[in-house]
């Protein structure tokens, strides 16, 4: 028997839902106001993911104009029926509910099918054996909200070759607690006759759970398990090294057995800056009802698994020949910022006045931080103008972030090491040089980071020991984890260019 570790995503990777097909499993994950959207892994063991593309990937597919960090993009459903993958999801900043198809996951995916009539979050679609389809989501108590977090789960059929909901909107769940607070993430399944439906509730922070019902009709009536919730870790207090558990999604595999995909944060000395990751439980079935890690109840570190295990390669070094799908912008980038042409095997990045400071496209190329022990390095060209910034940068949203920027001045640059702390700029190192292709580094170690350039075989200091918590959920607030890339920005009409020969991840 082998084992695996968990997470099995690692870093800003919230909301995970999956889908097999065959021995092949593909799972999606959140993406909120980073471009493009919707990022699509495929796995041969549930444990080893390979990201094969983005869905969203297409301007006119995905419009994040004016998005919060933590807007946009919310949960998606992938799901597969008769050759046919479709990705369900919420654009909450602007359009709503909306369905995409493809027939090869790796895209090219269709534009948004946006749904009327259908308000709320989390949309999930359920294929019944007799062909219809179902739509199911989450939305306001529609005779009002009397408090909180007062939501339901409802349900509705829908037909795939209008991509519209028909017939009669139906709640069929509201959670199993009394006054159940934020009911969400619905997804139906079938099994030895039972309808059901498994949702997450009581809010995405440290009350966070699973919860399931079942019913013998699609649209009910559903009746919750007696021993809801079938996963949580908010019994297990705040110190625990693995909290905020929820936002499951359960898949078979074809020789019968069942997993379940979930959301939860690492803790790391108090706080979770890597944001929601996505972790995997076995699931066996005990009188027609779910149990998650049985005998154990949790999430672990080091579990049995049940699948022969299929490592794949992970990148840790990027050129610029291509776009890679690992690659991030924040919000619709200007494509105009982005030459990949000018310099054979280069980046050229063009600066605006946009800042990475503000709810707007800065000109910024980024990666998913994975881990609290890493180096990101990049090999930079600062052909910049005087009043600018070009250099790397970790990005928790426009009101958090750390830069390790070069600014031009006489015969060289300033380099310094900027922390954004609720809107709020400070200067903790800077450092001289004459030199302008440099390597930058940040190197992070637990909450601490380090700020540094090398020349050659000449490393220099530019800070240490900088306080990173801010960048935590629990600081920073929001449903994101952080990225780590290269941003350049500029006030002057001639503002020049950074050149990126490389950028590099190494956890």
């Amino acid at each position: 028997m082998t084992t695996f570790k968990n997470p099995v995503l690692e870093g800003f990777s919230p909301d995970p839902s999956v889908c097999s097909v065959g021995d092949d499993y593909y799972l999606v994950t959140s993406s909120f106001a980073y471009f493009p959207g919707v990022p699509i892994y495929h796995s041969k063991d549930l444990v080893n993911w390979k990201q094969i593309g983005n869905i969203l990937e297409r301007e006119e597919q995905l419009n994040l104009l004016g998005a919060d960090h933590s807007g946009g993009i919310f949960a998606p459903t992938i799901r597969y029926h008769e050759g046919t993958f479709y990705m369900i999801t919420t654009n909450v900043t602007h359009g709503g509910n909306f369905v995409v198809t493809a027939k090869n996951p790796a895209g090219p995916w269709s534009n948004p099918y946006y749904i009327e009539g259908a308000p709320g979050i989390d949309p999930s679609l359920f294929f019944d054996d007799d062909g219809r389809c179902y739509y199911s989501g989450t939305r306001p108590n529609p005779t009002g909200v009397t408090y909180n977090g007062d939501w339901e789960v409802w349900l509705q059929e829908f037909d795939v070759d209008a991509m519209a909901l028909i017939g009669v909107s139906t709640k069929i769940w509201k959670g199993s607690m009394i006054n159940t607070e934020w009911p969400e993430a619905p997804h139906i399944y079938k099994r030895n006759g039972f309808y059901y439906v498994m949702i997450a509730e009581g809010g995405t922070s440290v009350n966070h759970s699973v919860t399931i019902a079942r019913s013998e009709k699609i649209d009910g009536p559903y009746i919750g398990f007696k021993n809801n919730p079938i996963l949580t870790h908010r019994h297990l207090g705040h110190k625990f090294p693995v909290r905020y558990v929820g936002h499951g999604d359960l898949v078979e595999t074809p020789d019968s057995k069942w997993y379940m995909t979930c959301l939860a944060s690492r803790n790391f000395e108090g706080y979770s800056n890597l944001g929601r990751e996505t972790f995997l439980a076995e699931v066996v079935w005990e009188e027609d009802w779910p149990v998650v890690n049985p005998g154990i109840g949790r999430l672990l570190e080091e579990q049995a698994h049940g699948l022969p295990l299929v490592p794949v390669e992970q990148p840790t070094k990027f050129h610029f020949n291509e776009m890679h799908p690992d690659f991030l912008f924040i919000r619709n980038p200007q494509t105009e910022s982005y030459d990949f042409q000018a310099r054979p095997d280069w980046l050229r990045m063009k600066p605006t006045p946009v800042k990475v400071t503000e709810v707007a496209s800065p000109t910024y190329i980024g990666l998913r931080q994975q881990s609290m022990s890493y180096e990101l390095a990049a090999h930079l060209d600062v052909q910049t103008s005087e009043n600018s910034e070009a250099g790397l940068v970790i990005v928790q949203s426009d009101k958090y972030s750390i830069r390790l920027v070069a600014t031009p001045k006489e015969n060289g640059l300033e380099v310094k090491m900027i922390t954004h702390i609720n809107g709020l700029d400070t200067i903790v190192g800077t450092q001289s040089i004459q030199e302008k292709e440099i390597t930058l580094a940040l190197i992070g170690e637990g909450q601490l980071l380090k700020g540094i350039i090398r020349i050659g075989e000449q490393e220099l200091l530019v800070a240490e020991k900088i306080d990173s918590h801010y960048l935590s959920t629990e600081v920073a607030g929001g449903f994101v984890g952080c990225t780590l890339g290269v941003y350049c920005t500029s006030d002057d009409q001639n503002p020049g260019y950074l050149d990126v020969e490389w950028l590099e991840l190494i956890k």
